[in-house]
């Protein structure tokens, strides 16, 4: 993703596994990779996408940001 000499074009995937590694992996420790991809499919599907607030989406979750712009588009 990101060209050599331009740090900002993998920002928002920084961010992601920054939180990610800070919300899921650090003080835990999984058995099996198996189990650990679940946990982390897991938290991605039911709480980072779904109640998560994101600051850039002006305090929405992804979900409530792409229902409430869904509307937008369709009006």
């Amino acid at each position: 993703m990101s060209r050599k000499g331009d740090c900002y074009d993998n920002a928002c995937m920084e961010s992601f596994f920054s939180t990610l590694k800070k919300d899921v992996i650090y003080g835990r420790k999984f058995k099996t990779r198996k189990e650990a991809k679940l946990f982390i499919i897991e938290y991605i599907e039911t709480f980072y996408n779904c109640k998560r607030l994101h600051s850039t989406l002006g305090d929405m979750s992804p979900m409530e940001y792409e229902r409430e712009n869904s509307k937008v588009k369709a009006a």
